[in-house]
């Protein structure tokens, strides 16, 4: 059925796409939440002393 060569070429083919598979899901479900969940606390963050700023200058 397969010759040693292409048997290797097959496990190195289903080695890389197993591991880009689990590294799409750990990016989807850890890294870009809370990349995302970070940017909007530093934001909200920035516009509340934006807030604070602008009360003390009156």
């Amino acid at each position: 059925m397969f010759e040693f060569d292409q048997y290797l070429g097959f496990l190195a083919f289903l080695t890389i796409l197993t591991m880009g598979f689990w590294l799409m899901v750990f990016l989807l479900t850890f890294v870009v939440p809370y990349w995302i969940g970070g940017a909007l606390l530093e934001r909200l963050q920035e516009i509340k002393e934006e807030k604070k700023a602008k009360r003390e200058a009156l």
